[in-house]
């Protein structure tokens, strides 16, 4: 069984975010680390394989610079291998464009199975995974809670804002997993060491078979016009209760048409 994962690396959410000056996107020219909630999707497809003769993990990721800081991590846990994207081309992507890239080098990796956040923690968008699941022309799992797989059907437990549905799906499959669905490992010295041996892919866009004005900023759908600093915080009314402290939070609460 082949379970593809999708790892996003990200500058440090601890460092000072920058923008770059002339298309005010994100800064992603330093050291990148695996976003940690991917860290979730690696374990759980390191689960998964595990329960699954001849199974293997494999990587694929889309970045600048042919960074791979990110997906050592990840193979430092136990992943077999990467693919991972990149292309001067591929700056200013927008989600679309993203999931048209990681959609194409998932396909080399001919996946029976694969694994997403639900997001990342540097765009939010929460689109990219069912786009590449529409791209594959594979049905597509959210929100999942609990995976478990016989080699041919995957079962989930999906989380709802009311409990959760049991959802069964032929494989292959993308499922997208949330924050605790398990509980990441921690790589071990001699996972970290072997990490530096094993194989990263790295593909350009002619690779892929992609055209460049398909994708990144020159086919993106998407653009950002400006940036500013969010407003400082004003300092609260203190109502002092004199016997009519509920008239008055009622009235102030009327005031922004709340109730």
């Amino acid at each position: 069984m082949h379970v593809v994962v999708c790892v996003k690396q990200i500058p440090d959410p601890a460092a000072p975010a920058a923008l770059k000056p002339d298309t005010r996107t994100l800064d992603r020219s330093g050291k990148l680390i695996l976003d940690d909630s991917d860290s979730y999707g690696v374990e759980m497809a390191l689960q998964l394989a595990g329960n699954v003769e001849g199974s293997e993990v494999i990587l694929v990721s889309m970045a600048p610079g042919g960074e791979t800081s990110g997906l050592r991590t990840a193979l430092a846990m136990g992943a077999s291998k990467a693919i991972l994207v990149s292309d001067d081309a591929l700056a200013g992507s927008d989600a679309l464009s993203t999931a048209k890239v990681l959609a194409a080098a998932i396909r080399r990796a001919e996946p029976d199975l694969v694994i997403a956040a639900t997001e990342s923690t540097d765009g939010y968008t929460g689109t990219v995974p069912v786009q590449i699941a529409e791209l594959l022309d594979m049905p597509s799992v959210t929100f999942a809670k609990r995976v478990t797989t016989d080699g041919s059907t995957v079962t989930v437990e999906r989380q709802t804002e009311a409990g959760y549905d049991d959802v069964e799906s032929p494989m292959p499959v993308v499922v997208t997993v949330t924050a605790g669905v398990v509980e990441p490992r921690y790589p071990s010295f001699k996972g970290i060491m072997a990490a530096k041996t094993k194989p990263v892919d790295v593909l350009s866009l002619a690779d892929l078979g992609l055209d460049p004005a398909q994708v990144g900023g020159a086919g993106a759908r998407q653009e950002m016009v400006d940036v500013a600093d969010a407003e400082s915080r004003g300092a609260g009314e203190i109502v002092v209760d004199d016997g009519d402290g509920a008239q008055r939070i009622v009235a102030f609460l009327e005031q922004l048409k709340v109730i």
